[in-house]
């Protein structure tokens, strides 16, 4: 069904004691496909059918003998969302709000650009961090997603695109603290890293983007991992008492130890940290800001992404001035220190940084009632 402004609603589905494709290992579904009497290379095709052709059910994979597939669709599903709304904006960016088996929402964001196709996910239905500047964390965290749950946002997000086209690059960067659930996530990248055509999209490590708004034990974990995931820390202020006011679980944190965490992901991976850094009008963008900032990371394998705010409905903040944006970047270059201002996509949707929410938590809302994009994107979490 088409609703206003491009969104895309499909008919909810029923809660399922089925289990999840995406959530099983390949020595449990060998294990089944066994128990039902099929041998074991079936998985491999199962697996393929969805990670590499698309299917969203059992029903087109052809190559199956019928009784399997029938066998499969009474016991298994494909997928465990259902697209509740799907926006799409003038800029080539998708966004869909996706409904988990337990009712709970989450959004996450394809970003088309040339031969690029960038998604960025979620890692969690809601936030604890806390940043004031932020849609995502207006009502705190509920819970972690499961590994499939990450995988499935991918999938649904390369599903948009044509035959042919796949993801390039992936940015966690949509709802949650991406570091305060780990295990999931790394369980989930390296399946879609994997090469093998019925485990991942053959994703390079380098293309992928983990952000987090800096959890130093967390930091320092995922440098000793062995991968080369690239690390954005969500900085926002030069100083431990602006940083405390916009990001409060600063308080408990410090910005000394997320630098000092920040360095030992450097020397451990030979990767460059990227400093994201949301430019708020009047309260971080000042001259004192910039050049607090450049003392801050002189010396440094360091990169800073500028991220002028993008307007949240409710909270008090606004988009910082062109000038001040030029001048915070000139401070930054001036001393030595790598910056660009990152181009805003989604904004009509409300899909650009900072703007993602749990939208239709509204209880006199029901959840399967098309509502306009229009008025939609305004709802609270």
């Amino acid at each position: 069904m088409l609703t206003a402004g491009g969104a895309t609603q499909e008919q909810p589905l029923l809660l399922s004691s089925k289990r999840l494709l995406l959530e099983a290992t390949v020595e449990e579904l060998q294990a089944w496909m066994a128990s039902q009497g099929h041998p074991g290379y079936r998985v491999r095709q199962v697996l393929e059918w969805v990670i590499q052709r698309r299917a969203e059910s059992f029903e087109p994979m052809s190559d199956l003998p019928l009784v399997l597939r029938q066998q499969l669709a009474l016991e298994w599903s494909v997928l465990g969302t259902r697209i509740a709304f799907h926006s799409r904006s003038p800029d080539r960016t998708d966004k869909l709000l996706l409904e988990c088996r337990d009712g709970r929402r989450i959004e996450c964001v394809l970003m088309a650009e040339d031969r690029r196709h960038t998604v960025c996910i979620s890692t969690q239905v809601g936030c604890g961090m806390g940043c004031v500047f932020c849609a995502s964390g207006l009502k705190g965290v509920e819970r972690n997603l499961t590994a499939g749950e990450i995988v499935e946002q991918v999938l649904r997000l390369r599903n948009l695109l044509p035959p042919g086209d796949s993801v390039t690059h992936i940015v966690v960067m949509g709802m949650g603290e991406s570091l305060a659930n780990l295990d999931n996530l790394i369980s989930a990248l390296d399946r879609l890293c994997s090469a093998a055509p019925d485990l991942g999209l053959g994703l390079s490590q380098r293309r992928v983007t983990i952000s987090t708004v800096g959890l130093p034990e967390k930091i320092r974990k995922l440098a000793t991992l062995n991968r080369q995931y690239h690390l954005a820390v969500s900085l926002h202020a030069p100083t431990e008492e602006l940083r405390n006011e916009l990001v409060p679980v600063n308080e408990k944190i410090g910005l000394g130890a997320v630098l000092g965490a920040a360095d030992f992901y450097f020397q451990t991976t030979g990767r460059q940290v990227t400093y994201e850094y949301v430019l708020l009008h009047d309260v971080n963008d000042r001259l004192g800001d910039a050049q607090a900032l450049a003392q801050r990371l002189q010396g440094r394998k360091a990169h800073v992404n500028l991220i002028p705010y993008n307007p949240v409905a409710g909270l008090p903040f606004e988009r910082p001035q062109p000038e001040a944006i030029r001048r915070f970047v000139s401070v930054l270059r001036d001393r030595g220190v790598s910056a660009t201002v990152r181009k805003t996509k989604g904004r009509a949707i409300e899909a650009a940084c900072g703007q993602l929410r749990r939208r239709l938590d509204d209880p006199g809302l029901s959840p399967s009632a098309p509502e306009p994009v229009s008025s939609m994107t305004m709802d609270g979490p």
